[in-house]
């Protein structure tokens, strides 16, 4: 089935030039001398902001070199059908940004940054879905002086370009074993079945098993990766989802590997004690694991899930972090991996878009051989997917970028980290709690 249009909007190359002469009275501080800062707002889309860099009159600054990420907004084929949709009362799509020197925030509730002027972008979607289309690369002058030589002026870069993904969604919560649909439009069709089991922690000094039973602690290269803790009745641990293709043979995996343990004098798990997840593939006859991720819950206002998400090249080489941020535990929200933008997502706090480590999603191992991750790269957006709240019915949607998906396990290892974050907002919830009865273990209660 081929996958759904998409279009990635990105803003960039963000700079300020104020000449001398428009320089304001003593009692307001000029850009030059303090931090500026940008609101960028889609509509729709929730605001964004960014750091300005400021820009002496006299130096020269280049519309070619290399760009400097400040904001993305990714388009579905509804996104972008809203924002053309024509009204009486609603003017063409267009981007707006408002330009402000001073420091970002609010104190005592009134916003920090004092507003110097606004700047807007028509943007024509049209097309975009197939054809990169750059919106405007350059200065703009801005404020009163807008139409004389000595404006004010901003530089941006606005770019839109296809940006096409697989879309999965999951029919039931991961816990209940659900078939997994591939989507596009209003066609669905099943590409995978999910399998929850709690994994036997009593097998552990047995040898690794086939590909055809369920992940286990047994294998001996997993107490590497996690512990076994044993904290009856404050933790909670042996978790494991398996995905399965059509024809029933497992193409992805994610396995509870260090339990998730009330830390000492609380009923909730902390950042420096998290639980975490291995996400295996099949390779050579076993599982390998290709990510890890870690989760635990914030104190303070946040009090939300927070993740860390990292790749594995190989079993001696360290693991690099994909991901790190803060999902709402009473909203839920998006995990996100976007290595090209200036955002982790909506949700969290920011990936780095500098971010060039050497690896790639592994592949079939029958094809291509895990041997091929040091030389290639993750770029741009990689994948999201959207979980729900505590207490709240979540079915999981999961959307990867098409160069990030080669063959049937790739798309299945990142349906079954889908899961492991949407488990992992369960396995958080603070143990004063309780869980619903398919993610307890009887027989280690009755044990």
């Amino acid at each position: 089935m081929d996958p759904c249009p998409f279009v990635r909007l990105t803003v960039g190359n963000l700079a300020l030039k104020i000449p001398v002469a428009s320089k304001p009275a003593r009692s307001v501080v000029h850009p030059s001398s303090s931090p500026c800062f940008c609101k960028i707002k889609l509509k729709n889309f929730p605001l964004q902001t960014a750091v300005v860099p400021y820009i002496p009159p006299e130096n020269q600054f280049s519309d070619n070199q290399l760009q400097t990420l400040a904001a993305t907004f990714h388009l579905s084929k509804a996104d972008i059908d809203k924002l053309a949709a024509k009204s009486i009362f609603s003017a063409k799509p267009c981007l707006k940004i408002a330009i402000y020197t001073g420091q970002r925030g609010t104190t005592c509730g009134v916003n920090s940054g004092r507003l110097i002027g606004k700047v807007t972008v028509p943007l024509d979607l049209a097309g975009t879905e197939s054809k990169a289309c750059v919106f405007h690369n350059g200065w703009i002058s801005f404020g009163k002086e807008a139409n004389k030589g000595s404006s004010a002026q901003f530089h941006l870069h606005i770019k839109a370009e296809p940006d096409p993904r697989f879309v999965f969604q999951f029919d039931g919560e991961p816990e209940c074993s659900p078939q997994v649909f591939q989507i596009r439009g209003n066609i669905q069709q099943p590409v995978f079945t999910c399998k929850f089991s709690f994994r036997n922690t009593g097998d552990r000094n047995q040898r690794s098993r086939s590909l055809q039973s369920e992940p286990s602690s047994s294998r001996g290269w997993l107490s590497s990766f996690g512990s076994e803790r044993e904290r009856p009745g404050k933790e909670r641990k042996g978790w494991s989802i398996t995905v399965h293709d059509l024809s029933g043979s497992p193409v992805a995996a994610a396995s509870m590997v260090t339990p998730f343990v009330a830390s000492p004098g609380s009923d909730r798990v902390s950042r420096s004690n998290p639980g975490s997840w291995l996400i295996l593939r099949p390779g050579d006859g076993t599982w390998k694991p290709w990510g890890r991720l870690e989760a635990w819950r914030e104190r303070g206002s946040s009090d939300g899930l927070g993740y860390r998400f990292e790749l594995i090249p190989d079993m001696s080489a360290a693991a690099i972090v994909l991901a790190e941020s803060t999902l709402s535990s009473g909203k839920g929200g998006k995990f996100v991996i976007d290595l090209g933008g200036s955002r982790g997502g909506s949700n969290g706090r920011a990936t780095p878009g500098s971010a060039t480590s050497p690896v790639c999603s592994p592949r079939n191992s029958g094809d291509f051989g895990y041997g091929l991750w040091p030389f290639c790269v993750y770029r741009g957006f990689v994948m999201s997917a959207r979980v729900e709240g505590e207490g709240k019915c979540s079915k999981p949607c999961v959307e990867v970028s098409v160069q990030h998906v080669n063959c049937t396990e790739d798309a299945a290892a990142f349906v079954a980290l889908a899961a492991a974050i949407d488990l992992s907002m369960d396995a958080c919830r603070l143990f004063s709690q309780r869980l619903r009865k398919e993610l307890c273990n009887h027989q280690h209660l009755l044990g």
